[in-house]
């Protein structure tokens, strides 16, 4: 057993901030690393001490594991704490940091890299006796056994890559004429997207709930979980709404599927914080889909709802502790919903929408909480994703929480870019969403001609762009605003939110 002194943080913006804030309370030193275009970032800001370590680009700084470990160790740092995205799920990361002398705040590397295939921890949770889609067990690379495995388990299908996430190489083939290339098709983007060609069939589950179970293992043998999310609110395949609990559980729904998640993890070795993600089918039968092996972007809902502080505890079984709870002393109050906060021009496609934020107001209130890497003046840039900030409404209930979340979203101003926050409203507000009618299909079933945002009121937008106006200096106010002034430009692009 250790005490971590101090940790790296090998992220950047808001799940830097969120990892920062846990190791002040614990009185633990934090080392932020940043990009030329991070200079000026909040995570930069907040840590104790900070490194540069190279260019925008992903590939030349928050990817480049060498910089990275080299920064930890040459500011006496004795952990490194990987985030989400970026390099928190390369095992080869994991296992550098571990080989260098250090702790990763994660699970072992040889778990991480099992269930970082969806092949190999397909095969394993099938040797386990966990309920998977049915389809092929492995990959292939005959297009022939493709074809049989369609033929026995029947159209709808889904061709996936292994490594595969966020959508990428895969495919839903509803025709065998279309599946040849489909697979073809798949393999292409898999390999260009996560160089490995392993590509698998399973069936296609339609209209399915997306439930992940937020779980936890020590080194010692015990897990537990931590109670489910309903994560099925996505588009592109990336979830834009979380909440727990989720509409469709009954108790003993969520004794099985928990006790199947702690089994999930007990299986493949699983030592610190992560989840498991299930496909539940309208009949309510539920299949294993895969393990984030890190800390998922909606962890604040189950901190909401049950007081745990996820990350001090990733960092108190990466000290080599035992797990502090049992599972009957965790307890669910409440309900707690999330949204995602992204910088996109919903009405042109969610198209990504890069600049200066000019100015911002957090939302706030009983029951609100918002995780955020930005602070005003600060660039959005183009290198990364444009995720702002989350915002978490706890309430009583559920209808209590999701109307806490639309008047928090209404009240949360961002000026200089386009969000996505009108469209999350949009969401909240739809009858079959307050119904706890969804699923993964919700938005392309609810949404296929995006609403009008109103933009009729005026008086809000003039009272917004004074506001602006007001933390200029008088001068330059004096000698900006004439008779020709244009206070729509100068205070840079703008929206509505009300």
């Amino acid at each position: 057993m250790v005490k971590i002194q101090k940790v790296l943080i090998a992220n950047r913006s808001e799940i830097a901030v969120r990892v920062i804030k846990a190791l002040k309370e614990l009185g633990i030193k934090s080392v932020a690393v940043y990009s030329e275009v991070d200079k000026n970032s909040l995570h930069k800001q907040l840590a104790d001490e900070s490194v540069y370590i190279g260019p925008a680009q992903a590939s030349e700084s928050y990817l480049n594991q060498e910089k990275i470990i080299q920064a930890a160790k040459s500011t006496g740092c004795d952990a490194i704490h990987p985030g989400y995205g970026f390099l928190s799920e390369k095992y080869e990361f994991n296992k550098k940091v571990r080989d260098s002398g250090l702790i990763f705040i994660g699970p072992n590397p040889e778990s991480m890299k099992l269930l970082g295939s969806k092949v190999q921890s397909r095969i394993k949770m099938i040797e386990a006796g966990i309920p998977v889609c049915p389809g092929m067990k492995g990959s292939s690379k005959d297009f022939e056994e493709f074809e049989n495995v369609a033929k026995e388990i029947g159209f709808p299908v889904l061709v996936k890559a292994s490594d595969g996430g966020g959508g990428k190489g895969m495919r839903i083939v509803r025709e065998m004429k279309d599946l040849k290339s489909s697979v073809e098709a798949a393999m292409r983007e898999s390999i260009s997207a996560f160089g490995s060609d392993e590509i698998f069939l399973e069936k296609y589950i339609e209209s399915p709930r997306h439930i992940e179970f937020q779980v936890a293992g020590d080194k010692f043998g015990n897990a537990i979980h931590i109670y489910e999310r309903e994560c099925s609110i996505q588009r592109r395949h990336q979830k834009i709404i979380e909440e727990t609990p989720s509409p469709i559980m009954t108790p003993e729904l969520r004794k099985k599927m928990g006790e199947t998640a702690v089994k999930v993890i007990q299986a493949s070795n699983y030592d610190n914080v992560g989840t498991v993600e299930f496909l539940v089918a309208p009949d309510k039968n539920f299949y294993f889909l895969e393990v984030n092996a890190r800390i998922q972007v909606e962890h604040p809902i189950t901190e909401m709802t049950t007081g745990i502080d996820l990350v001090k505890l990733q960092i108190h079984i990466a000290e080599g502790n035992e797990l502090p709870y049992k599972q009957n002393e965790i307890q669910q109050i409440g309900h707690a919903t999330e949204c995602r906060i992204y910088a996109e021009d919903y009405e042109n496609s969610f198209m990504p929408s890069p600049g200066k934020i000019h100015f911002l107001q957090e939302p706030t209130g009983i029951g609100v909480r918002y995780d955020s890497g930005i602070v005003t003046g600060n660039d959005v840039s183009i290198f990364y994703d444009p995720i702002l900030a989350k915002l978490i409404t706890w309430g009583q209930n559920r209808e209590e929480s999701r109307k806490r979340m639309v008047n928090a979203l209404k009240s949360n101003v961002v000026m200089g870019v386009k969000t996505s926050i009108p469209f999350l409203i949009n969401v909240l507000e739809n009858p079959e969403y307050i119904a706890g009618n969804i699923n993964t299909n919700f938005i392309n079933e609810h949404f296929q001609n995006m609403p009008e945002i109103n933009k009729d009121d005026l008086k809000t937008a003039l009272s917004l762009a004074g506001l602006v106006l007001h933390n200029k200096s008088n001068q330059q106010i004096t000698n900006n605003i004439t008779k020709e002034s244009n206070p729509w430009l100068e205070i840079g692009s703008w929206e509505l939110f009300k």
